[in-house]
Parts: structure tokens; C-alpha cells; sequence
């Protein structure tokens, strides 16, 4: 993809196309560019060496800074859930498993050099490989080597993509939630993490330090954040124990470790571009003040990390559903420019996921070409470089076949090589020319049966998640009832102030007929901390297939926002009752964020029953826990 700054030289730029017409299966940008497993000749060397297409590329993209090689990246692709599988319950024994045992844990094939060469020949120019490094080593007993077969496998990987003339990022990738360390409650524990951080990427630096300017590290992945506190990995004694100031602390220091080891390490990894998880890889998160970029010695060779699959009930959930209302655009390319913040402090940035997972039957959703098509018009527009996120299912590994001919195409139109005779001028003209005219031409809902809530009205509706992910809607503060999984009934009721409500879900319309339990769910009363301030959500009566279902503790009501009130129904991400949680009678005793059951069996129906009425006011909520609720 073609994303040349204002600022870029008339001598960079024609430099620039020059890469993209040798880039495309010229001799010697293959396997003589990695004829020493380096991705280097034996006689390595910065000069242009007469002959060697990739030897001169190489000299080029060093010279290069994030923003300039963004260029040049193109198109991206990531192999999803292969050398990244990982269990995390850690049988024993595990370090002395075969490699192919965690690359096909979860269901995906041993990697192949035709499968890479399939992702090239689809008009992929980077591929980004998430790797569990814990897989091989022996943490339990304080021993952090990587074991050699395992390098070695992930390094045949990267050879082959290199002989591809594909980009490279490659990364520690959740990795069983080892991450959860940093977050032990006892200071000393939350050490054992940094060592092993340092250690790992010593160890991956070293083993990689002379390949060339395409192979790119990346620090982690989504787990540089609220992932401290994550107490799923055995690995945890005693997790959860960080605030979020202390989240956004950690993760500064872990990325600023992560850059000083790479830099110490020698070869080319004095300049190599390095890859920066946001926080969270959320772009909101990651733009907050309290999180930075770490300083480097290098010059102008850091990128940031953030992923997008906004909305994640449309990206995220097999489930069939649509996008593509003003709200939705307006969303992306709010979202897209707030981003550009760091591209204009000299960053490249990459979206290291991103895509439309394709429903439970294997077809692509309603509408996601013009997901697709205002998506990578933001990243032509502001130079972002988007990295695909697949499991198999869009490109098939086993059939080389991808799951609709129209994305190969749509990603082979985007591909670097098709876009470089296009000046950059030109390429954002049309991008934000596309951007207009599709947000022009969106309506405004698809479903006019439903009310908006605009301002100066307050709408109650049921957020929710089915455990498997198959059913949603409008989860999140924001309500959009356009959010939603095809068949879905909802009863969602204007609040106009103290009363009685009745919200439901139907789900016997959707093409699986039911929800299996609940990830998530909660009830949402959209603008009510505006309009009625210090009021709760008492839950009356719960009713599941017409049945009452006996709560499991009480409702609270908060806000995450300071605009949407919610009562959470089922949310294991938040482990305690938190502090400003409030309740009818002013204490908390007995309130759990869990008042429904993950497993509550399979529900073609839900209807809650709720009062809605002012807390009790001047009373902390920690303060009134040993009061008696009125």
C-alpha cells in the first residue's frame, strides 16, 4: 500500500517506486538475499553490492525512518493461532514436547513454504507471525532459555517469508498470560516478569541480530495493559494487584525495556525498527496521557502497535450481522485521525489486526466490503500499515483457497505492487474522496423500528454476549441497537425517570435459535448519568425461557463512561464490586458483577424486570456496606 509523507524528498520518493519494481520476484531478493539464514549474503555489508537486488534494499530500507518504511510495507497478513498456540495450564513435561505439538494445538496445520508463498502471492508484502516463547521454556523452575528446536522452528518461518520478499513482524504473543506476573500483588514476584521479558527477547535478538531491515520486533501484543492484572496462567501466585495507573506504568517500563535490550544486542539491532504495543493495542487507551512511546537511541525507527475490529460484535463475533450506518463511519474515521496523532510525531504506525471474522457458516457478513474499503482508505490517507488478522478461515491453509475471491482481490488491488506508480497525492485525493461519499450515502439506521438515543433521551437495553460469541447486541456504553446479530428481537424502553422497566432479548429468530450462556452481558440505560444522576438499577425479576432464574448475589449499578449507567449481568473482567458501585440502600454487601451464571444454559429468551430509582445520597459505597439496604 502506498503511503508517502508530504514531507518525503523527490529523491526519497523515486527511490521508493524503484523498491517496489524490484521487490516483485526480481533475482537475488530471495533466497540469495538469505543464503546465510540471515536474510543477509555471506559478505554482509551496508554498500550496495553490484548485482544483489538485496543487498541494495537493504542499504535503502536502513536509511530509512517507521514513516518512510510504512511505504513500503504494504499490505499484511498475520498466521494466526499456529506458533502462537499455547496452553496454558502447562502439562508436564511440556518444554520437552515436540515443536509441531503447539503449532497444531489449535487446529491449524503445519506451516509450509507453500502457505507463506500463498500470502505472498495474494498481495501480502508483510507477514506478522505471533509466536508463545514460554512453549520452550522451563519458567517453573527458573530457567528461561528458549529451546533450540523451537527457535529454530520459528526461524525457518521467518526464512521463508524473507525469501518471499515479505516483511516481518514477529512478536510474544499472549503466550498463555505469562503477563500476569507484572501484576502480582507482592512487588518482589512482579521482578520474575521483567527477567523474564529481558531474557526472551536477549535470546531472540541475539539469535536474529544480522537479519536485514525487513524482520521487525515487536515487544507483545494486547497484554501490555489490563493483561498484568490476568490471573489465568498457573504461572500467577498472587495476580491482579496493579491499579490502572499502575498498568500504564508498567507498561512503559516493559516497552522501554524492551527497546534499551534490543538496542545493547548488537548487528543490525542498533537501528532495527521496532514495533510498540499501545496499551491494550487499543487506540482510545493508547491515546490516553498517561501512556508514552519509549525514548531510543535510534533515530525515527519506532512504530506503534494498535489493533481494529471496531465494532467487535460486527469484527469480532461469527455471528451474522451488518455495518455500514453514519455511526459506524463516523466511528472509524474518528477513531483513524485521533490516531494520526503519533504519525505526526514522527511514529509509524502499524494496525497489527484487524479484519471481518466471517460468520459461523463460513461467509463473509453483509456489507464488509465497505468495512474494508473506508478501513484501508483511513490507512492510505493517514499511512497506516494493516496487518489482517486470520486463523484459516479466509485464507485456507490446506486448500490454498480464500474464502471469497472478492477479498484476494480486494487485498491484491491494495497491494504495494499495485499501487506504486500512483503518486501519493493522488492515493489520499481518492481515499478521502471514498471516505466522503460513503458516509454521505449511509443511512442513518438500519432498523427504524428502534430508537435513537439521542440527546435528552435515556434507552434501557440488554447488552449482550453469547459465551460462544455467535449472539450479540449493542454491547458497549454506546447504544446502537444496528449492533446485533440478524434475528435478534430486542425490547429496549425509553427511561423518562423513577419507575418500573421491562427489557428483553429474543433470540429464537437467529439462524442458531438460541444463546449458548453468556461472555457478556449487562443491562444499559444510555445518557441516564446525565439525565437522572445518582439513580440505580434494582433488579427485580429475571426471567430466562419464561422461567425466573434465581440471581446469584445482587445488582449494582455504575458508569464507565460518566454517561451510559450500567448494572452488570455477567462481566469476569471486573473482579471486584468497585468503589463507586451503588445500590438502592447505599451498601454493597452481597453485590457481584456475576448475578447471572456463564453457563445459564440455552436461552431463547431473557426478560428483565428492573426498578429504577435515586441512591442513597451522601454515602460512600464502602462507607454503607454495613448499613441495612431499604
Amino acid at each position: 500500500m502506498k503511503k508517502i509523507w508530504k514531507k518525503i524528498t523527490a529523491g526519497v520518493l523515486t527511490m521508493t517506486m524503484a523498491l517496489g519494481l524490484c521487490a516483485c520476484g526480481g533475482s537475488g531478493t530471495g533466497t540469495e538475499t538469505a543464503s546465510n539464514g540471515s536474510g543477509n549474503t555471506e559478505n554482509d555489508t551496508t554498500a550496495t553490492t553490484e548485482g544483489s537486488s538485496g543487498d541494495r534494499k537493504e542499504s535503502e530500507y536502513a536509511s530509512m525512518t517507521a514513516r518512510e518504511l510504512a511505504i513500503r510495507m504494504g499490505n499484511g497478513f498475520n498466521l494466526g493461532n499456529t506458533m502462537e498456540a499455547s496452553d496454558m495450564n502447562r502439562p508436564g513435561d511440556y518444554v520437552k514436547n515436540e515443536v509441531v505439538h503447539f503449532e497444531t494445538l489449535w487446529g491449524q496445520p503445519v506451516t509450509t513454504k507453500e502457505m507463506i508463498d500463498d500470502i505472498k502471492n495474494s498481495g501480502m508484502d508483510t507477514l506478522r507471525i505471533p509466536v508463545a516463547w514460554t512453549n520452550a521454556m522451563d519458567i517453573e523452575n527458573g530457567d528461561y532459555t528458549i529451546g533450540q528446536a523451537y527457535m529454530d522452528r520459528v526461524k525457518q518461518i521467518v526464512d521463508w517469508a524473507l525469501e518471499d520478499d515479505l516483511f516481518v513482524v514477529l512478536n510474544d504473543h499472549w503466550d498463555g498470560s505469562w503477563w500476569g506476573i507484572f501484576g502480582e500483588k507482592d512487588a518482589s514476584r512482579r521482578e520474575i516478569g521483567y527477567d523474564i521479558f529481558k531474557s526472551m527477547w536477549t535470546q531472540i535478538g541475539t539469535e536474529f541480530k544480522d537479519y536485514d531491515e525487513r524482520l521487525i520486533f515487536e515487544g507483545g501484543n494486547e497484554e501490555l495493559g489490563d493483561g498484568f492484572n490476568d490471573i489465568r496462567s498457573p504461572l500467577v501466585k498472587d495476580g491482579n494487584g496493579l491499579t490502572k495507573d499502575e498498568c500504564y506504568d508498567t507498561a512503559n517500563k516493559v516497552n522501554q525495556l524492551f527497546v534499551d535490550t534490543i538496542r545493547s544486542l548488537g548487528g543490525r539491532n542498533e537501528n532495527r525498527f521496532l514495533l510498540i504495543p499501545g496499551y491494550g493495542t487499543d487506540i482510545t487507551q493508547t491515546l490516553d496521557s498517561r501512556w508514552h512511546m519509549p525514548t531510543d537511541t535510534a533515530k525515527e525507527k519506532l512504530f506503534l502497535s494498535v489493533h481494529y475490529y471496531t465494532p467487535w460484535s460486527y469484527c469480532g463475533s461469527t455471528g451474522s450481522s451488518t455495518w455500514g450506518t453514519k455511526k459506524n463511519y463516523e466511528e472509524m474515521n474518528t477513531l483513524m485521525k485521533n490516531l494520526s496523532v503519533f504519525t505526526e510525531q514522527g511514529y509509524g504506525v502499524i494496525i497489527g489486526e484487524c479484519g471481518v471474522l466471517p460468520t459461523s457458516n463460513n461467509e463473509m457478513k453483509p456489507n464488509w466490503l465497505l468495512w474494508y474499503e473506508n478501513f484501508y482508505a483511513n490507512c492510505d490517507l493517514y499511512g497506516y500499515v494493516p496487518l489482517l488478522w486470520d486463523t484459516g478461515n479466509m485464507l485456507n491453509k490446506q486448500t490454498h483457497q480464500w474464502i471469497n475471491d472478492g477479498v484476494k482481490g480486494f487485498l491484491l488491488d491494495n497491494s504495494y505492487e499495485n499501487q506504486s506508480s500512483t503518486s501519493y497525492e493522488n492515493i489520499q485525493a481518492s481515499a478521502k474522496q471514498k471516505m466522503e461519499q460513503s458516509l454521505a450515502a449511509a443511512p442513518e439506521t438500519f432498523d427504524t423500528n428502534q430508537k435513537l438515543a439521542g440527546d435528552g433521551t435515556a434507552i434501557a437495553w440488554i447488552m449482550w454476549d453469547s459465551q460462544d460469541w455467535n449472539i450479540v447486541y449493542s454491547v458497549g456504553d454506546t447504544y446502537d441497537p444496528d449492533s446485533k446479530t440478524y434475528g435478534v428481537k430486542a425490547t429496549d424502553v425509553e427511561v423518562t425517570g423513577e419507575g418500573t422497566y421491562t427489557v428483553a432479548l429474543d433470540f429464537t429468530k437467529t439462524d442458531a435459535g438460541k444463546s449458548i450462556g453468556t461472555a457478556f452481558s449487562a443491562i444499559g440505560i444510555a445518557n441516564a448519568e446525565e439525565l437522572f444522576p445518582g439513580y440505580v438499577i434494582d433488579i427485580k425479576q429475571i426471567l430466562i425461557n419464561g422461567e425466573e432464574y434465581k440471581m446469584n448475589g445482587r445488582n449494582y449499578t455504575s458508569s464507565d463512561d460518566g454517561l451510559c449507567t450500567r448494572s452488570n449481568l455477567y462481566n469476569e473482567w471486573v473482579p471486584a464490586v468497585p468503589d463507586d458501585a451503588r445500590t438502592r440502600g447505599g451498601g454493597t454487601s452481597g453485590c457481584t458483577p456475576t448475578v447471572l451464571e456463564k453457563e445459564c444454559g440455552e436461552i431463547q429468551t431473557i426478560e428483565i424486570t428492573f426498578d429504577y430509582v435515586p441512591g442513597a445520597s451522601g454515602i460512600s459505597a464502602n462507607d454503607a456496606n454495613t448499613m441495612t439496604d431499604q
